[in-house]
């Protein structure tokens, strides 16, 4: 790629200071938040509009130049990782709240919009929105919807994907298209949402809202162990109650968490799950004494419930900080992101104990229990020799004990440069043939974030494997999508 003469040509249709070729600013966006994977981009773009997205795009599709589109940054995946070659396109200037619609629930939004930031937006009219991943004080919802983020309450409302109503996106060809959830045809928005940037680039996104609960009850309890933790999980459930959110949390991350924040969980817990239930009064009010006469069941020696706001938020902020805290007990850690069926918690959590005691490596557990969702911090020193690679061996071996368990790979993280070579485990060459055509009639060329989630892409045209290969009106960029 020609830096200059590219550069020159960006700076025709984007303001003057938005075109970063200096090679101390453009390290500024060698990662995202897994640094274990870096790269200085050719050169970044920071556009304030969709029209100038389309631009750089169209320049790129011209010249065959991949390109990347990054928000805030804070994923875990590499799934925004630079090409040296290439351009990366940062959407933190698009950041307007552009509606709040509150007669149909919803807003709409540009990428560079912070997660927490369409909730404050809607507050004051008495509607909230619903996902809300830890990172959500800083996150970009054009990161959500690449990610198809989840978060604590994803249990009872879902992930991203549930909430986006409708997108305005760039295609990988420079191209404007509109995508209704509400439209009849194709799910394109299904499709889209959770495609980690590889089928082209959000430039607004209109999101549902839903109206804040009449009652919010937050509870703590303490276990000796997360077998107990679990099992009182595993009852909940199978009582037939539905809480919005239901976290646990083991030893180790509450030394974390209490290190770093100060969270004043109970003393001595091996394990402490929150459950929080929310809705109208009489309902919340029964769910609550059911999970507690559960809770207690299962052993808890402890339970607390919020009494108000300030006291909910205290009890949320050490598994909102848990990520984080974790810096407090190790230099370096890897964040993993499984998933395993809520009856497998138990077997998979010991497996996962079983790998740290005969590595070495110690482990920090923070996960959704509701639904699964495993977040094992692998936690090592790279100063020492050979631990850098035992922590990356016992991260695998953690993500194979979840596909023995009938789980995935990934949860709410996504695939991106980590975890592609994962991806055979999971499916089958058919499977990976058949995801890599669906890319191919969005992307032709193969430049819209190329190297991610697949493990051995290929260009749009060669025959995978032994089938007969992709439309020749979609190798060849004829086909139109939109």
């Amino acid at each position: 790629m020609d830096v200059s003469r590219l550069a020159k040509a960006l700076r025709r249709v984007l303001d003057a200071d938005a075109v970063i070729t200096d090679e101390q600013e453009l390290r500024t966006y060698a990662c995202d938040g897994l640094t274990s994977h870096a790269a200085v981009p050719g050169l970044a773009v920071l556009p304030h509009d969709t029209e100038q997205v389309a631009a750089v795009v169209r320049l790129c599709d011209a010249e065959g130049i991949p390109f990347v589109a990054r928000g805030s940054g804070t994923g875990l995946s590499g799934g925004a990782l630079p090409r040296t070659d290439g351009v990366l396109i940062v959407t933190s200037r698009m950041r307007r709240v552009l509606s709040v619609d509150v007669d149909n629930r919803e807003a709409t939004v540009e990428p560079g919009v912070v997660n927490l930031a369409v909730t404050r937006a809607a507050s004051g009219a008495g509607f909230y929105y619903a996902p809300d991943p830890s990172s959500q004080q800083i996150c970009s919802i054009g990161g959500n919807v690449a990610e198809n983020s989840g978060g604590a309450h994803c249990l009872k409302y879902g992930f991203t994907v549930n909430h986006v109503l409708g997108l305005e996106i760039v295609t990988p060809r420079g191209d404007i298209a509109h995508l209704d959830a509400r439209a009849p045809g194709y799910d394109l928005i299904g499709a889209f949402v959770g495609s980690e940037g590889t089928l082209g680039i959000a430039t607004k996104v209109t999101v549902r809202l839903l109206r804040v609960p009449s009652k919010v009850v937050t509870l703590l309890a303490a276990f000796d162990t997360v077998d107990a933790a679990g099992e009182c999980v595993s009852s909940v459930i199978a009582g037939g109650v539905l809480p919005a959110a239901m976290e646990i949390m083991d030893a180790m991350s509450i030394a974390a968490a209490e290190g770093a924040v100060a969270c004043g969980y109970p003393a001595g817990a091996g394990a402490v799950l929150i459950v929080e239930v929310d809705g109208p009064d009489a309902e919340v009010d029964a769910q609550r004494a059911a999970v507690e006469g559960l809770a207690r069941d299962a052993g808890a020696f402890e339970i607390r419930a919020a009494a108000d706001a300030a006291q909910r938020a205290a009890i949320w902020k050490g598994r909102k900080s848990a990520f984080a805290a974790v810096g407090v007990l190790s230099p370096d850690y890897i964040v993993q992101d499984g998933v395993v069926p809520r009856s497998a918690l138990p077997q998979v959590l010991r497996g996962i104990q079983r790998l740290s005691r005969d590595s070495g490596i110690r482990v920090a557990n923070v996960f959704h229990a509701g639904d699964g969702n495993l977040h094992p911090l692998v936690l090592y020193d790279s100063a020492v020799e050979g631990e850098t690679q035992r922590a990356e061996e016992v991260s695998g071996a953690i993500l194979d004990e979840c596909l023995a368990n009938g789980g995935s790979i990934t949860g709410e993280h996504g695939v991106g440069v980590d975890k592609s070579r994962y991806m055979p485990k999971m499916f089958s060459e058919t499977d990976l043939d058949t995801m890599q055509l669906l890319r191919c009639a969005f992307d032709p060329r193969g430049i819209c974030n190329p190297g991610k989630v697949f493990p051995t892409p290929r260009l749009c045209g060669e025959a995978p494997g032994k089938r007969r290969g992709v439309h020749p009106e979609v190798a060849s960029g004829r086909a139109e999508l939109f």
